[in-house]
């Protein structure tokens, strides 16, 4: 019986519709909205996040193939970086210790929310079981176990699960053209990067969306229509590379090579087309439901959601991000091959999510030369960091996968690397020590602001 009801919890934590679902629900309750506006809102807020899922996974399987393609085609073997691949390997030796780090963690969010600074409920379920997941197998790893394992677990997801949002919400501010959603996706880094870069090259560029088309090219002005003729030339090259051969036989049943690759490039399309739609759904039903517990229980706090939130605002950028990021990623397996380290291969799916939210937060601040070269940059950087992640994993470190995104390498390097030195103590004084200043930054302030209302009553 506990086990089947930790099973559920952890079933609604990890997903990300049935979670923010809920707290569409909470929120609407709270406000004391009438019946019927609290089910359509739940329901439209569940819905919106399907949608969402559902284009990731028409994504997802569509550029499955073209990874395969692309290696068959180079003849290039190494570790492919896939969150779902090393998690799902995890969870079968780690998978109680990673339940009770991500429920309690998530409870810690919301403290830390409601007394710090850090105003973000981090609401993108299944980034917050990797996470645990990966902080689970580095703390048994630095030797922690049982309750003190829980504990320190449970204290850093909670503020990993504040902290990030938290770098992004300036760049989120000048994407949105306002302040009302965070942003939870654990690749923070990587599109603060960009970001940056953007400041740094983009001067005088123009937007992304602002590329102009000759009229007899004026079809492009729509995204669905750009990215299904872009992805069509790209899967189709890739195919001619890969050969008939081999598409034929072990990719498209016998389905000619190049319908099957023209199949999938409009696939694509049509995955990113869903998920623009699942986020205008969900935006224009979670902001206002989630007033409710910004105003009664976590006072001014935002919801952090996933990478696809951004999409809409800079459809072209999206597409940039993604080439960008994924030559990135080519340019550095090279590297790392010259050099003679392990060679991560670019893994398509995180390099699409990653570089197109990489490419809106670049255009943001530099327009089309932030767009690309920031993307770029977080190619690299998704690259070069797994190298510095995999020797902190244990046995799990000597898999042929690792964890694709930038957060999850930052923060288990730093973790991983903090208990190799001074091992379970040195972790959890860290981790404890990070999140007392937390609190007291936020009673510091607090203090402050009251002597200075003092001082003007004066």
């Amino acid at each position: 019986m506990g086990e089947r009801f930790l099973k559920l919890i952890m079933d609604i934590l990890s997903q990300p519709a049935v979670l923010v679902a809920l707290i569409a629900l909470i929120g609407l309750i709270i406000q004391k909205k009438p019946k019927s506006e609290i089910i359509k809102g739940t329901t439209k807020t569940f819905l919106g996040f399907l949608v969402i899922s559902a284009g990731a996974g028409i994504i997802s399987s569509s550029l499955e193939p073209f990874g395969k393609m692309f290696q068959h085609a180079f003849h290039v073997t190494g570790v492919v970086p896939n969150n779902e691949a090393i998690v799902a390997m995890a969870l079968t030796k780690y998978g109680n210790v990673t339940a009770f780090i991500m429920f309690f963690g998530m409870l810690a969010n919301i403290l830390i929310a409601r007394f710090t600074k850090l105003k973000y409920i981090f609401l993108t379920g299944h980034h917050t079981l990797y996470m645990a997941c990966m902080l689970a197998v580095i703390l048994v790893v630095s030797g922690l176990r049982g309750v003190s394992l829980i504990i320190v677990g449970s204290l850093a997801l909670g503020l990993i699960m504040a902290v990030f949002p938290a770098i992004c919400q300036p760049f989120m501010r000048k994407i949105t053209g306002n302040d009302q959603v965070g942003f939870g996706h654990f690749s923070s880094l990587g599109y603060v990067l960009s970001g940056l870069v953007g400041m740094a090259v983009g001067k005088g560029s123009r937007s992304t969306e602002k590329i102009n088309f000759p009229k007899w090219l004026g079809f492009l002005r729509d995204s669905s229509v750009t990215i299904a003729l872009t992805m069509t030339i790209l899967y189709v090259v890739i195919a001619l590379f890969a050969g008939p051969a081999y598409i034929e036989k072990e990719l498209s049943g016998g389905t000619h090579y190049l319908v099957f690759a023209l199949i999938q490039a409009v696939t694509f399309a049509a995955g990113v087309f869903v998920i623009l739609s699942g986020v205008r759904l969900v935006l224009a039903e979670i902001v206002p439901a989630f007033k409710g517990i910004s105003t009664r229980l976590v006072p001014n706090s935002k919801p952090a959601l996933d990478c696809p939130i951004v999409f809409p605002y800079a459809p072209n950028a999206v597409l940039i991000g993604f080439f960008c990021s994924f030559l990135g990623g080519i340019v550095g397996m090279i590297i790392l091959g010259i050099a003679g380290s392990v060679i991560i291969l670019p893994g398509v799916v995180p390099h699409f999510f990653t570089g197109a939210t990489a490419g809106v937060y670049g255009n943001s601040t530099g327009g089309i030369r932030g767009a690309t070269i920031g993307s770029f940059a977080n190619g690299l950087f998704i690259t070069f960091l797994p190298v510095f992640l995999m020797p902190v994993l244990g046995d799990l470190g000597f898999a042929s996968t690792t964890f694709s995104d930038a957060d999850f390498a930052a923060s288990g390097i730093v973790l991983g690397h903090v208990a190799r030195s001074f091992g379970a103590g040195g972790v959890t004084i860290t981790v404890v020590a990070f999140v007392v200043l937390a609190f007291l930054f936020a009673i510091f302030k607090k203090d402050k602001r009251r002597d200075g209302s003092a001082k003007i009553g004066a």
